[in-house]
């Protein structure tokens, strides 16, 4: 395992079993300022909203029942809650995290909400525990950042994916070199920022991927969010304003012709 996977399992449990607090746990976070209604806050069961986000993936795309649909490095669950509720009895919500304890915080608050239609994985974005082409829609929330492999992540949510299925992803991007003191800082990568890609990167990977009419729905600094005295020597809202970006995007896996088209014909 690469020496960031560690950082994050072991700063990620911490956080998990409620030892140490989140580097990026912003007051935005707490208000609902990144996109969560106070009905959002309300209906999810106790223990599962950690502050761990960037965005409100679950209010950007259209999540209807009866679907399937995948949260990646889904902590606690919160978003999966969200998305349960969305999909229905019919529907079904799969959360995927790195991080055991967190896994079992999530199955602990499944059971305490009496939500049937929810599963916790424990698992690798990388290398997903997730069949080929089974999935409606993929959410994640500030974690593939933390991805030390971008692109095999990217290609991962593409074959997981039914033909036409979507994603709805909020995550951390940079907009600038980052600071020679967060290059390598346990606490910067863990606190969403060392590991982050460069916006045109990012969406340049995720098409290459595969994944078709990317979206940026929203893009906002995300320094008010990240700012934390555990980020590299002391970093404040200043030194990290203008550098980081929290975006909300879109995007959907083609169908083939084949698929779309009985003559084959492009459409």
């Amino acid at each position: 395992m690469s020496q960031p996977k560690k950082w994050v399992k072991e700063r990620y449990g911490a956080i998990a079993a409620n030892a140490r607090s989140s580097c990026c746990d912003g007051a935005a976070s707490a208000t609902g300022g990144i996109g969560y209604t106070p009905d959002d806050l309300a209906s999810v069961p106790r223990g599962a909203n950690l502050g761990l986000g960037c965005g409100n993936p679950t209010a950007l795309a259209t999540i209807k029942p009866g679907e399937t649909v995948l949260d990646l490095g889904s902590g606690a669950g919160f978003d999966a809650f969200l998305a349960a509720a969305r999909v229905g009895p019919t529907g079904r919500v799969i959360g995927v995290d790195l991080t055991p304890e967190m896994i079992a915080k999530a199955q602990e608050n499944a059971a305490a909400g009496g939500t049937t239609n929810v599963e916790f994985r424990l698992g690798d974005i990388e290398t997903l525990p997730v069949d080929d082409a089974s999935i409606d829609l993929v959410i994640s929330n500030c974690v593939l950042n933390l991805v030390p492999d971008k692109p095999t992540a990217f290609r991962e949510i593409v074959r997981v994916l039914k033909p036409g299925g979507r994603v709805a992803i909020s995550d951390i991007v940079l907009e600038g070199p980052l600071p020679k003191s967060l290059e390598a800082d346990e606490g910067g990568y863990c606190s969403c920022i060392s590991g982050a890609m460069g916006r045109a990167e990012y969406l340049a990977e995720l098409s290459a991927a595969g994944i078709a009419d990317l979206q940026v729905v929203s893009a906002v600094d995300a320094a008010p969010i990240l700012a934390s005295d555990c980020c590299g020597d002391g970093l404040t809202e200043s030194d990290l304003t203008g550098l980081v970006t929290s975006i909300s995007l879109l995007g959907r896996k083609p169908v083939p012709p084949s698929d779309s088209d009985p003559s084959g014909a492009a459409s």
